[in-house]
């Protein structure tokens, strides 16, 4: 979903520090003492140029990283303002519009934010209209921005239209330069169609969220592999028999169960299934709010189970593949353990890793194992090149890797 020029951005600075595929000289970065790196970082941004191609020690990258996010954060806050002030972000003709609520104190930089997405859909705009307005109504969390958007559309099918992401995408970083809002601390949630909505969307975008709760809603065709990171909650009345709504409910947290014992460390997942209540929950479902608020985005899993659903992602987390070899049903995941990373599944040539220290210790060499081939020995140096094009097609200084490495 980037736009040419941002593509072009990103493929120059990935070339730039692009390491050998085996043991030996890893890049034509060089070890610096520092004094170009600050000299360059000391510019104004406009007259810095290109950067020098330095290789970074992780005291640097974390400098580089925070001034360069903040000098991003704040092009944002201006580019953005309107839009935010107005309640209304349009993507190629699509336009969402919002409602939304304060309630608590937070500094700036730390405060949370709720997507609590409405029902309806396959009906007049009168009617989704009603649903919207009652949406901002529903839930109360102790602190935050409490934001119930309204569907672009009205057919039955509102939130899980390709249309949605890009601008979920751009109301949270929207919220983040000018609001204010921690990206760590960002919430999903939503009501019958709208919990339609969650069962699509928390997946494909889980690296967005910090956690989700699905209120109502059916899953249709969506899978859970890609919840491995997400914290999911599940409510429904045991009488909401449309459509095998709480039979489906009932199933999916039998899958759930499956998935964590697998790998306890993942799929976290709580389940509520009202008996005696049909589709309106009389707001026991609330207890989602402080059950999510529990839970903060992990930037850097330790795995990562991606799934691509009929609506493709060229990014999830610290992986990104090249624009356009997405496709329904593709999934990789991908396990980093002392000094390797394991991947595995449908890889396509061109598989971009976004590094960083949090993930493993980049002066170290590291090995990269796909499908049981080695394609990567050696280390992968932290360069100015790579923050840039990280903060360049995701700017959120929490996801920022110091280092890039393409795979063949």
């Amino acid at each position: 979903m980037m736009t040419r020029a941002i593509l072009l951005l990103a493929a120059a600075a990935a070339v730039s520090c692009k390491p050998s595929t085996r043991s030996g000289s890893a890049s034509t970065a060089k070890p610096d003492d520092g004094a170009a790196v600050q000299k360059w970082l000391e510019a104004p941004a406009a007259t810095r140029g290109t950067p020098p191609a330095a290789e970074l020690t992780k005291a640097q990258a974390e400098t580089v990283i925070a001034k360069l996010a903040a000098e991003r954060q704040a092009e944002l806050a201006k580019e953005r303002k309107a839009e935010i002030n107005e309640k209304a972000i349009t993507i190629d003709g699509k336009t969402l519009k919002w409602l939304e609520k304060e309630f608590g104190k937070a500094e700036p930089g730390k405060r949370s934010l709720w997507i609590s997405m409405h029902g309806g859909g396959g009906a007049p705009p009168a009617v989704n209209d009603q649903q919207w307005q009652n949406q901002i109504r529903l839930y109360q969390p102790e602190e935050g921005v409490y934001v119930a958007p309204r569907a672009p559309g009205d057919s039955w099918d509102l939130w899980h239209q390709g249309h949605v992401d890009p601008l979920f995408v751009r109301l949270i970083e929207g919220m983040v330069a000018v609001r204010g809002v921690d990206p760590n601390r960002v919430y999903l949630m939503g009501y019958s169609a709208g919990g339609d909505g969650v069962w699509q969307i928390a997946p494909r975008m889980a690296d967005r969220f910090a956690a989700a709760s699905m209120m109502a809603g059916h899953p249709n065709e969506s899978k859970l592999d890609g919840l491995r990171n997400l914290p999911f909650a599940i409510f429904m009345g045991g009488n909401d028999a449309a459509y095998d709504r709480n039979k489906i409910a009932k199933a999916k947290g039998e899958e759930l169960d499956k998935l964590n014992k697998a790998d306890p460390k993942g799929y976290v997942h709580m389940v509520r299934i009202y008996e005696g209540m049909g589709h309106w929950m009389n707001l026991k479902d609330a207890e989602s709010v402080p059950w999510m608020a529990k839970f903060t985005r992990n930037p850097w899993p330790e795995k990562i189970v991606w799934y691509q659903d009929d609506v493709t992602h060229d990014r999830l987390y610290w992986l990104q593949i090249p624009a356009g070899s997405a496709k329904a049903g593709q999934r990789i995941t991908a396990t980093p353990k002392g000094r390797e990373i394991t991947i595995e599944g449908d890889v396509p040539a061109g598989l971009t890793l976004h590094l960083s220290d949090t993930l493993l210790d980049l002066d170290q060499p590291l090995s990269v194992k796909v499908n049981g081939k080695t394609v990567h020995e050696g280390k992968v140096p932290r360069t100015i090149a790579a923050i840039q094009q990280g903060l360049t097609s995701r700017p959120d200084a929490s996801q920022c890797g110091s280092a890039t490495l393409v795979l063949k």
